[in-house]
């Protein structure tokens, strides 16, 4: 009596690692934004594994003058933190920011994910539709999940684009109190008995210079 042998999952067998490797390298290569290893499966001939290639690539690039970094869920090819400032144009760009702005986002980054009820709560004063939509437009916060609770309130939480932006990998990796305050998320002044020390038309109109190379850096 004789044996069958086991069936294979595919006619053909999966590309060698380094090969596999080689195709993630090119898939970041050519990808403006980041890429998840699902999106990479998808383009990977059947049976590789982006995984094990992507963990071999990170390798490779250690030490270089690019690395293969981690956003959120994706992976993207990114200059060497030590070597940003080759990349630093001689002219200073300038976009103006509300204060309001800055500190809904930081709200969101740390409270996510947050209700615009709560924002307003943690802010002392509301939050104008303008600055909810100034950030959706930048792709820096995005709407979540709703919230079981009456009304089933919208919850706004960062985006992937907002921990590209600061290099982040996950909301986890973000700044404390004194790296916000450098930045300008944070306002230094101790408000008047603890409360606001500005009211909502205020907040709304006080728009800041934010230096291209703090919050807006390429």
């Amino acid at each position: 009596m004789t044996t069958e042998p086991p069936l294979k999952d595919s006619l053909f067998d999966a590309p060698p690692i380094a090969e596999q490797e080689r195709m993630v390298e090119a898939i970041l290569f050519a990808s403006a934004e980041p890429v998840t290893l699902r999106e990479m499966e998808a383009r990977m001939p059947h049976g590789s594994d982006p995984a094990e290639a992507m963990a071999h690539l990170r390798r490779r690039y250690e030490g270089r003058g690019v690395h293969v970094v981690r956003v959120g869920d994706a992976w993207a090819m990114r200059t060497a933190p030590d070597l940003g400032f080759l990349m630093q144009k001689e002219t200073v760009e300038s976009r103006k920011l509300s204060r309001a702005a800055i500190e809904t986002l930081a709200i969101v980054a740390y409270h996510q994910p947050v209700t615009r009820a709560e924002i307003e709560e943690i802010r002392g004063v509301s939050v104008s539709r303008g600055t909810v939509d100034q950030l959706l437009e930048m792709d820096w916060i995005r709407f979540g999940r709703r919230k079981m609770s009456p009304g089933r309130p919208v919850t706004f939480v960062v985006t992937q684009t907002f921990l590209d932006h600061f290099g982040l990998e996950s909301a986890r990796d973000l700044p404390g109190l004194k790296e916000l305050r450098a930045a300008g998320l944070l306002d230094n002044r101790a408000p008047p008995d603890g409360g606001p020390d500005r009211d909502a038309g205020d907040a709304e109109d006080d728009a800041i210079d934010v230096d291209q190379g703090e919050m807006f850096e390429e």
